[in-house]
């Protein structure tokens, strides 16, 4: 909890966090352990992440969430945090797309993109402006960050990578997105043996690790 207290987490899941720490100062207090306190622990319970079971539901059936907190000013305050986000919510992807103007017939291209719950439209739509590029799409119930543009990745992305490091397995994709950007820098990605090699790289990178 004083991590957190700390450094404060920004999108919704702030809410949970919220609810959470009521949990635990109602069993500082050893109300967990009368009844009356059961059941405020229940209530809160109902408004944290998934909310209640069908379990609790059918024992004690006449529990009313609380209502949620809504995270209001998302606003992205230090870079590292957002290093971190990206290393568990950000994919670095090689695309491959048929082209009749090219002369191998095959576009290489590179994409940054973050997906997030709409919930959290707020906090994506900041990503814009914290990079300086980008932009922000609806997909069903999500909200995907996306930086296609080569310029954009190499001038903006890279280099901020580069400054406030990834971590975790997804460390090697970006290193292998860095790769196939500067094969794009050399025009490698418009020659056959190039093509390969961006070909081989993206065979190892994501879930293909």
């Amino acid at each position: 909890m004083p991590h957190f207290d700390k450094y404060p987490l920004i999108t919704q899941k702030k809410a949970d966090f919220i609810l959470f720490k009521k949990i635990i100062n109602l069993m500082n207090n050893k109300e967990h352990l009368t009844l009356e306190g059961l059941l405020k622990i229940l209530a809160i319970k109902g408004s944290l992440n998934l909310g209640l079971s069908d379990e609790i539901k059918t024992n004690f059936p006449n529990i009313s969430p609380i209502e949620r907190p809504l995270v209001l000013d998302q606003k992205i305050i230090d870079p590292n945090w957002l290093a971190g986000f990206s290393s568990g919510e950000g994919c670095f992807h090689v695309r491959f797309k048929k082209s009749t103007t090219s002369k191998l017939g095959v576009q290489v291209s590179l994409l940054f993109k973050i997906s997030q719950h709409e919930r959290d439209k707020e906090l994506m739509k900041s990503f814009i402006d914290y990079l300086n590029c980008g932009n922000i799409s609806k997909n069903s119930t999500w909200i995907d960050y996306t930086v296609v543009r080569y310029e954009d990745l190499v001038i903006k992305i890279i280099p901020f990578f580069d400054k406030y490091k990834i971590v975790g397995v997804k460390l090697q994709d970006y290193l292998d997105f860095k790769k196939v950007a500067e094969l794009m820098r050399t025009k490698d990605h418009l020659t056959t043996l190039g093509l390969e090699k961006i070909q081989k790289i993206k065979e190892g990178m994501n879930k293909e690790r």
